[in-house]
């Protein structure tokens, strides 16, 4: 039985590794894969120590630093865990290979997922056009007219790198535009930018690839038709939390309920990073929870004893 076990290897994972390390908690580190969304984030300007970073270079320097924890540390990468359960004297957690692994405690750190459309198309052409990752794919768009979809940040930062590289962007947007102000007026002075705010997407349309997209003006109702060779979709985040639906208490939006100590409502489990109720989903944010959900698992060990 380990000390601790850590579910996910993005930055709160990963840092709460390093903190447990320092700790000499015999620890497991399990994860789907290592990095996280930074991993399709293109530049990072609000990370202190780095004027600017690229989110895969970020990651690697965490992974860097994980790497050089003392052998305490064990990582499984390729595995998603499927269940966290109690057990005498701490929890078993089970994975999608039919791995089981036991600890004392559990630091649920597994992030947030892009969120889908949910429109016809949209899944038929998955990898033929319609993606996710701006950063991985947007090269592949180059001198094409695409689409971004969604107001916020991520879709502010989609569109500001596709003017660059794509012919004509198409910034389509349920509402007006939410991110901040300094990237809004990074894009908006584009030639190649045309904003349709306050409209839905009805639908993606092409056979083997994207050809276009179809979409309603939410007032007028009126439909719009045009060519797209590519659309980037930048709607948000789902948390990854189908592990703790019926362990812990999960807000409406599918977010695990921690106080300020990144406790649970079950002893021994601890949940840090865009997976919890701590608002702000920053890189910065997720890397300090998760120091402080190791500091307190080292606490509760510690009573445990």
């Amino acid at each position: 039985m380990y000390e601790l076990v850590v579910i996910g290897a993005g930055p709160a994972g990963m840092t709460a590794v390093v903190y447990a390390a320092r700790k000499r908690l015999n620890t497991l580190l399990i994860s789907y894969d290592l990095g996280g969304q930074p991993l399709i984030t293109a530049g990072v300007e609000n990370y202190m120590g780095y004027q600017f970073i690229e989110g895969p270079e970020l990651i690697q320097k965490f992974e860097e630093q994980v790497r050089q924890s003392p052998s305490d540390v064990k990582t499984e990468i390729g595995q998603r865990v499927e269940s966290v359960s109690r057990i005498n004297r701490g929890f078993e957690v089970r994975t999608d290979k039919g791995e089981t692994y036991q600890a004392k405690a559990v630091i649920f750190a597994t992030g947030k997922r892009p969120r889908q459309l949910n429109v016809p198309g949209e899944k038929e052409l998955a990898g033929k056009g319609v993606t996710y990752c701006v950063i991985c794919d947007g090269p592949l768009f180059a001198g094409e007219k695409v689409a971004v979809i969604g107001g916020g940040n991520s879709a502010l930062e989609a569109a500001g790198d596709m003017i660059k590289i794509a012919e004509h962007v198409y910034l389509i947007s349920l509402t007006s535009l939410t991110g901040d102000q300094i990237l809004i007026d990074k894009i908006t002075k584009a030639d190649n930018l045309t904003m349709f705010l306050e409209h839905e997407v009805l639908e993606i349309n092409g056979e083997d690839r994207v050809e276009g997209i179809k979409i309603r003006d939410l007032k007028s109702k009126q439909e719009k038709k045009f060519d797209v060779g590519g659309v980037l979709i930048e709607i948000g985040l789902v948390p990854n939390s189908g592990a703790m639906k019926g362990v812990t208490t999960l807000n409406s939006l599918g977010e695990i309920e921690v106080n300020c100590a990144n406790e649970t409502g079950v002893p021994g489990l601890f949940a840090a990073g865009d997976v919890t109720t701590v608002p702000e989903k920053q890189i910065i944010v997720a890397a300090g929870e998760g120091a402080k959900a190791a500091l307190q698992a080292n606490r509760y060990l510690q009573r445990l004893e």
